[in-house]
């Protein structure tokens, strides 16, 4: 039995697996994002990091800040700055409800994964998330050990 299959609707470019680690992830939300031509050529080159980004409110819109984008080799003078806020596209109740988790309950914004969908567009998916402590961290690792070894008990014995 293989892992599980990729979806073929949409193309994962950048995919956040430390978040899983070091955060509680609560509800995650998908988000178009604005980007200029040469971010999406690179982008479709699939070298995005995303590992240490979050996203925050200013002046009332939601920005990806601190996320990787390499410059596009191609694009001489006119390239883009790697590392620039960028604009999340969401609704206004959607930004209320992130920005409120943030200041009342502590809570961050992450990034999980940048994707193009069915329609050849850029999109994040971000979750609320809480960060964890480090007995939870060996709690969580000690589980997923756990899991693993029984699994492999179970089909050794048929």
């Amino acid at each position: 039995m293989n892992a599980k299959a990729p979806n073929p609707r949409f193309k994962i470019v950048a995919d956040n697996r430390k978040a899983r680690h070091n955060y509680e992830i609560g509800d995650t939300i998908e988000a178009g994002i604005a980007l200029v031509g040469t971010e999406v050529k690179s982008l479709r080159g699939g070298k995005a990091t995303i590992g240490e980004s979050y996203a925050g409110e200013y002046n009332g819109e939601m920005y990806l800040y601190n996320a990787y984008i390499p410059e596009y080799l191609q694009a001489n003078r006119f390239n883009h700055e790697t590392k620039r806020p960028r604009k999340l596209l969401l609704h206004r109740n959607q930004i209320n409800k992130l920005s409120g988790a943030v200041t009342r309950e502590g809570m961050t914004v992450v990034p999980l994964k940048i994707y193009f969908d069915d329609r050849g567009r850029a999109k994040v998916e971000i979750a609320l998330a809480r960060g964890k402590k480090l007995h939870d961290k060996r709690e969580a690792d000690k589980e997923r050990t756990w899991n693993r070894d029984k699994a492999r008990i179970m089909r050794d014995r048929g």
